[in-house]
This record gives C-alpha cells, sequence and structure tokens, in this order.
C-alpha cells in the first residue's frame, strides 16, 4: 500500500487503516492518480465477474470518483450507506439532487434526471456530460439505506432484491460499490452477488472459494 501511504495521497484516504494495495488499486488517467479504490475480479465459471470496491467518496474526492466512473465506463453504483449515521459522516454526498441540479464538477457535470425511492433503497438515474467533448452517459445510482454501520440489513428480502437489480441494469464497466470504508458492507454486498451467480448456474458451493478470496483481497477477514 506504498502509494496509499504517500504523503501526497494521506488525504485522500477516509480512513488510515483502510487503503488499497498497490497491485489491485484504481489509476486514474495518464498519470496513474490515486484515488482509495480497488479492482474485484472473480471467476464463476466462464463468466468474470467485474468490480471497484472503494470508500464513500471525501469532498476532496469528488471530482477522482467520477473521473473513476468514467474512464471505467460504469453505469452502476451500488451505495451501501448513509451520509451520516449516529451523527458521524460515512460520505460526502456526491451525487446531485433536486433543488441541487445540476453539479458542477471539474471535468464533468451531473443532471439528475429521475429517481425512485423503494421500501429499502432508492435508485437515481444521473447524466453526466463530459464537458470536454460533450459526451453523454447515464449512470444509474442505487442507494441501499436500511443497512446500518456494524450492523445487518432490515430485511434480507429486500437487500436480494436490491442486489438482482444491480444486476439487471448493469451494462458495462465494472459494478462500482461503497459503503463508508468500502470493505464491510461493500465485500458483503459483492460476496452475496458472487453466491447468487453460483446458484444461477447451478454450481458446487466447493466453488466459493473465490468467494473467500474476494474477502481477502478487499481485507477484511476479522473485520466484519
Amino acid at each position: 500500500c506504498q502509494i496509499a501511504k504517500a504523503p501526497e495521497n494521506r488525504e485522500k484516504n477516509r480512513y488510515r487503516d483502510i487503503l488499497p494495495y498497490d497491485v489491485t488499486r484504481v489509476p486514474l488517467g495518464d498519470v496513474q492518480a490515486y484515488i482509495n479504490a480497488s479492482y474485484i475480479r472473480v471467476q464463476v465459471g466462464e463468466e468474470e465477474l467485474f468490480y471497484i470496491s472503494t470508500q464513500g467518496p471525501l469532498p476532496c474526492t469528488i471530482n477522482d470518483f467520477w473521473q473513476m466512473v468514467w474512464e471505467n465506463q460504469s453505469n452502476v453504483i451500488a451505495m451501501i450507506t448513509k451520509e451520516t449515521e449516529h451523527g458521524i459522516a460515512k460520505c460526502h454526498r456526491y451525487w446531485p439532487e433536486p433543488p441541487h441540479d445540476p453539479m458542477d464538477l471539474t471535468p464533468f457535470q451531473l443532471r439528475f434526471v429521475n429517481y425512485q425511492i423503494l421500501d429499502c433503497f432508492v435508485i437515481r438515474i444521473i447524466e453526466v456530460i463530459n464537458k470536454q467533448s460533450q459526451e453523454r452517459r447515464v449512470v444509474y445510482h442505487l442507494q441501499f439505506t436500511a443497512w446500518p454501520d456494524h450492523g445487518t440489513p432490515r430485511s434480507t428480502e429486500q437487500l436480494v432484491k436490491f442486489i438482482r437489480y444491480m444486476r439487471r441494469i448493469h451494462e458495462s464497466g465494472p459494478i462500482i460499490t461503497h459503503c463508508s470504508a468500502g470493505i464491510g458492507r461493500s465485500g458483503v454486498l459483492l460476496c452475496i452477488d458472487i453466491l447468487l451467480k453460483h446458484i444461477e448456474k447451478d454450481m458446487p458451493v466447493s466453488s466459493v472459494k473465490s468467494i473467500f478470496e474476494t474477502f481477502i483481497t478487499l481485507n477484511i477477514l476479522g473485520k466484519l
């Protein structure tokens, strides 16, 4: 984690002890700039599941976050936290919401298109406009709101529904998922998605080895 520990990158980490490995970190741009995010690749049969697990953006990393979304051509963001929990900031709001529409960033403009509030999660549709090229893309922002930090989901049925919807609308790039730190709830979400894939493909549970490899990659063993 030497790049994450570099003096110029320390303020970009929400937690000092939760850092991406150099070998799996997500580089930004031609200079391979730093963001606290990791690539996660898991093989399920002949299909490779591809994710980015990251921390909840800080005020100083919002531009970096959307650059990551754009460069990886991701059309789905899965957020598993609230902005504030128990009076503690868990994630800075990085998306536009009425009446704060649009949101202007250095390289992009974000426009709020539509939203739907369900029992345990919110679906937001955001248009991302590249200011330089004027290219436009649509990103689905899914926020699961019934899973407290250091707790369990209020409804397992709603969580599975959330994950199945996340998978159904996914079209391009890695699925980007984050909670606050990007390891606990995010890691569990990915593991459930991988388990569901095993079930759908009628694969033996012995193949769950890849799931434990995901836990190791995320460095969350013993932290749940």
